[in-house]
């Protein structure tokens, strides 16, 4: 666990929350009932309303118009209750211990995923959110007596029950160790270092915490499968930048310096990048 001490990151000597272990450890944590009651419905509220009010932008060209309509992006930007949502205490007491007190959000996006038969873009295949962080050659374990660092962690805070025939996420424990990227795979029977896939069903108002590292996917849904709705917000130690709004529309570029930039490489330079996964 580290913390920051006079700008520098240091081992953090306070005992972190038992999460916070298991997120270090497994890859992730479940965080039951942290919204509830009035909280969790005028949060349920607020954002229904938000999509009902709004046009979904085109940030993935290759979704149909109903599938790009699942998704709200930059998501602190336009709901207050979002907002105190992604920064609720006992989220920050778990990731702070592996991201530093100064970790900030680095994209906050909201999915609602109608039953359908077939998805375009909702986590289906094995994928993980960043990294890896430390690649290294298959088959080279991470040393026990070091801990793992943690740069960037996933949360969903479920405004709706995800049970198993909705496809909730699943992930593969202690596969963000590995140094590797799974395969482009849908297979449910992929495992990691002898670890196979470990559900996590949800329900309202509770919190899913992932390492951004950790091997995950979007489970098959199954008969009775009613969607899924949660709002999902990634954070970042402080060294990594922002991703609310693509590099196009947030920079800290002159016209000119954008101008000169002719060709791809020359673009990436100066920060002006793809739409990457935390972008949508």
């Amino acid at each position: 666990m580290i913390t920051r001490v006079n700008g520098y990151l240091s081992i953090r000597e306070e005992q972190a929350p038992a999460a916070s272990l298991q997120l270090e450890q497994q890859g992730f944590a479940m965080l039951p009932q942290l919204l509830s009651g009035d909280d969790l419905r005028a949060l349920h509220q607020e954002i229904t309303s938000l999509y009902e009010t709004s046009v979904a932008d085109t940030r993935n060209p290759k979704l149909g118009d109903e599938e790009r309509n699942d998704f709200r992006y930059e998501m602190l930007n336009r709901s207050a209750g979002a907002q105190a949502a992604i920064g609720h205490p006992d989220i920050l007491a778990v990731i702070e211990p592996l991201l530093g007190e100064d970790c900030h959000v680095i994209a906050n996006t909201c999915w609602r995923n109608p039953a359908r038969e077939e998805n375009q873009h909702g986590g289906g295949y094995w994928h993980i959110d960043a990294g890896p962080h430390v690649p290294r050659a298959k088959g080279v374990p991470w040393p026990d007596d070091i801990p793992y660092p943690v740069f960037a962690i996933g949360a969903h805070i479920y405004l709706e029950d995800c049970p198993l025939a909705s496809g909730p996420t699943g992930v593969i424990p202690g596969s963000h160790r590995s140094g590797q990227h799974p395969p482009f795979s849908q297979d449910v029977n992929l495992t990691c270092d002898g670890e196979s896939v470990q559900p996590l069903p949800a329900k309202a108002g509770d919190v899913v915490l992932f390492v951004s590292d950790v091997w995950h996917r979007r489970l098959p849904c199954e008969v009775g499968d009613s969607g899924r709705f949660f709002l999902q917000a990634h954070y970042g130690r402080r060294d990594i930048a922002q991703r609310l709004r693509p590099t196009s529309q947030a920079n800290q570029l002159s016209e000119g310096a954008i101008e000169r930039a002719v060709d791809r490489r020359q673009r990436t330079l100066i920060g002006l990048h793809p739409l990457g996964f935390y972008d949508g």
